[in-house]
């Protein structure tokens, strides 16, 4: 498989942490999305997003977006599994993982985060606001479904799912803009817990072959 991928990338992130959670060996393939490679006619001619994660199966199948690529590598490579067997347990982590995927990362990507200032006309303190506002309010919902449940080590029980997939690239994200993490005791366990994990430790942006200081 290729992944086509860039360091800094969240959903790049989330779906680097799968594939090493699955054992799954892939090549990895660089796109420098501040150097605008996602739009050049090589990569614009694979996926009509112009955007990464793209990951490109062993039969050449290409896929895009990180929860959906995320599903497929669980339904096609079943152990260990992301979702769990339950209906509402499958329900939950979707939801923990969309708390993530859809209310804090389309506010804060790169893309908006640039519009915002090249665009609007925001200032760098106003664009710094906004990732904070929206990282607080969603990680605060974050912990509010955690703290609702039973205590366990990862989002949901015993074992990593798609859920701590999303949160460990936003917590990193949220460090890197000084976002205030405090008041997340339960969020805060349980990225420290993916992270004593070789599967997320090997995903890290440090540990990408793009990476960049």
């Amino acid at each position: 498989m290729k992944l086509y991928s860039y360091f800094r990338s969240s959903a790049s992130f989330r779906v680097r942490i799968a594939l090493n959670l699955k054992g799954l060996a892939y090549e990895y393939m660089p796109v420098h999305l501040t150097k605008g490679e996602q739009k050049k006619p090589e990569f614009a001619a694979l996926t009509v997003e112009q955007l990464v994660p793209l990951l490109e199966t062993d039969q050449g199948q290409r896929l895009t977006q990180s929860m959906a690529i995320i599903e497929y590598l669980d339904e096609t490579h079943p152990e260990p599994p992301l979702l769990p067997a339950d209906s509402l347990g499958r329900a939950r982590v979707r939801a923990l993982s969309q708390v993530v995927a859809c209310e804090i990362h389309p506010l804060n990507n790169l893309r908006v985060l640039k519009y915002l200032v090249r665009d609007l006309q925001v200032s760098d303190d106003a664009k710094n606001g906004w990732y904070k506002h929206w990282v607080h309010v969603g990680l605060e919902a974050f912990e509010g479904h955690l703290a609702a449940a039973p205590n366990s080590t990862y989002c949901h029980g015993e074992a990593p799912t798609m859920a701590d997939c999303c949160l460990v690239p936003q917590i990193f994200n949220a460090q890197r803009f000084d976002c205030d993490l405090s008041g997340l005791p339960r969020t805060m366990a349980v990225f420290e817990a993916c992270m004593k994990l070789e599967a997320f430790q090997k995903a890290q942006p440090s540990a990408c072959p793009d990476a960049e200081a």
